[in-house]
């Protein structure tokens, strides 16, 4: 398939070309990045009907109203949004310069840094493919992108689209499976982007640590939804159903467990329960729910809930009345309330639709608790108190924040995104993508008249007068 490789043996060779691409043609100007961006668009666009098919097939079933909204038209925004600001951001940015340097002044130039590898997830197969793309050539970069093998059907429309639209040399689409990965992260890039699990991602490290190759990795972790006392809890309760729920949770900041007042506990449970289903009255064949990727991640999934069952007080599937379980790895919402920290669900990430409701009696205890486990990607605050508002946002360390609502702050492209810790480094999105994958290239610029020269041996009265004057100055 022209553009795409799928061997080992061609691995190399393809990086190889983008390497002397990069090195031996002056940056790209302008206009050459914003054509490329423009067939990005135009990828989307001629391929939007493929792309919503290939990912409902790779899932068994995805609803086409999340994939045209959150993996073709989220990604069309995002390119459009990049290249509006594109000029602005490749302009010389002056900085400030201290008195004693000048008349002399100081530049950041923003370059491109090479070649660019790209790992992108099966959750959001295109926007987030896409989205690290777009990055990556905005900034002048040549990229090899490596999309997930659990959506093959995707990743081969993405191949063959990719090579009708560019040279290899520019982009190049690589597929295979976890051996072709291992060998896609142990290349030389000049930076690399992973999107995926924490487990995985330290192999990406160490593979890329080998070359000290840069990274960013944008992993996971349990993202918690902190219900203050003053919050509105039937908002809250719909707004982290909904995030729970839209891709059937399989979302790397999707609300994963909600910490709720005590005495608010029940009411929560039974106002969570009424939105389920409301949103998705039935489950088997509803075409707007999303099935499980896999019988693999459906097996782990139900086994987090067996696990649970002995493990915390209760538990509520919102199954439809009379529904029977479905076959088609769609997965009801299950409500675990108040499992032990031992439970595997409040152990592992879920990705699923499974909610962890923990009960708390001061709100310094569940900023605590939030506290006590690894960084979290996301973290929800719903609250009407600004105090209490910005005790928790102050108190804790996050990759990122929405405040009475899910998920916005990734949507928000303005707003760099990414993790801390457990849950990733680096951030992209909009101008931190863009400078993620820049070499910001410090330049000082002197004056023909300055006074560097009386710093110059062999030292005497001068030099310690200038001395004396540049204690004062700085």
């Amino acid at each position: 398939m022209e553009g795409s490789i799928d061997t080992l043996s061609e691995l190399r060779a393809v990086f190889e070309r983008q390497r002397r691409a990069s090195r031996q043609e002056s940056p790209p100007d302008h206009a050459v990045r914003c054509d490329r961006l423009d067939r990005l668009t135009a990828i989307l666009e001629r391929y939007e009907e493929d792309f919503v098919a290939a990912i409902c097939a790779d899932f068994g079933h995805r609803s086409p109203h999340e994939s045209r909204l959150l993996d073709i038209i989220t990604a069309i925004g995002d390119v459009k949004e990049i290249r509006r600001r594109l000029k602005g951001w490749m302009k010389p940015r002056r900085v400030p310069t201290r008195l004693h340097l000048r008349p002399g002044h100081g530049r950041v130039l923003p370059q491109p840094l090479g070649v660019v590898g790209v790992i992108s997830p099966w959750n959001f197969p295109v926007y987030l493919a896409f989205s690290g793309l777009s990055a990556a050539l905005a900034a002048g970069n040549r990229v090899m992108l490596k999309p997930s093998e659990l959506t093959p059907r995707t990743a081969a429309l993405m191949a063959k689209a990719i090579g009708e639209a560019f040279d290899p040399a520019e982009v190049t689409v690589v597929l295979g499976g976890p051996d072709v990965g291992r060998a896609f992260a142990g290349l030389p890039f000049d930076h690399l982007l992973f999107t995926g699990s924490t487990a995985v991602g330290r192999q990406v490290a160490r593979a890329a640590a080998e070359n000290l190759t840069p990274v960013t990795l944008e992993l996971g972790g349990k993202s918690p939804a902190v219900v203050a006392p003053s919050a509105d809890l039937e908002a809250a309760a719909e707004k982290i159903v909904y995030g729970k729920m839209l891709n059937a949770g399989q979302i790397c900041v999707s609300p994963d467990y909600a910490l709720v007042p005590r005495n608010r506990v029940d009411a929560f449970v039974g106002a969570a329960e009424k939105v389920a289903r409301r949103l998705y009255p039935t489950l088997a064949t509803n075409p707007d729910y999303t099935s499980i990727v896999s019988d693999a991640h459906f097996t782990r999934l139900q086994a987090l809930v067996e696990d649970a069952r002995s493990k915390a007080d209760r538990l509520v599937e919102v199954r439809p009345t009379g529904e029977p379980p479905s076959n088609a790895r769609k997965m009801p919402l299950t409500i675990v309330v108040a499992p032990e920290d031992g439970a595997a669900v409040m152990r592992e990430e879920i990705f699923g639709p499974i909610l962890p409701v923990l009960a708390y009696d001061r709100l310094e205890e569940a900023i605590a608790y939030v506290n006590s486990r690894d960084r979290p990607l996301a973290l929800y605050v719903f609250a009407r108190a600004p105090e209490e508002r910005d005790e928790i946002i102050g108190a804790t360390i996050s990759g990122g924040v929405t405040v009475n609502d899910v998920l916005c702050h990734v949507a928000s492209d303005t707003l760099p995104f990414g993790g801390v810790g457990a849950s990733g480094m680096g951030a992209y999105h909009g101008q931190a993508g863009f400078d993620t994958f820049s070499q910001l290239k410090p330049v000082f610029y002197q004056s023909r008249l300055n006074g560097m020269g009386l710093l110059y041996p062999p030292y005497g009265w001068l030099s310690d007068m200038a001395g004396r004057l540049l204690r004062k100055l700085i």
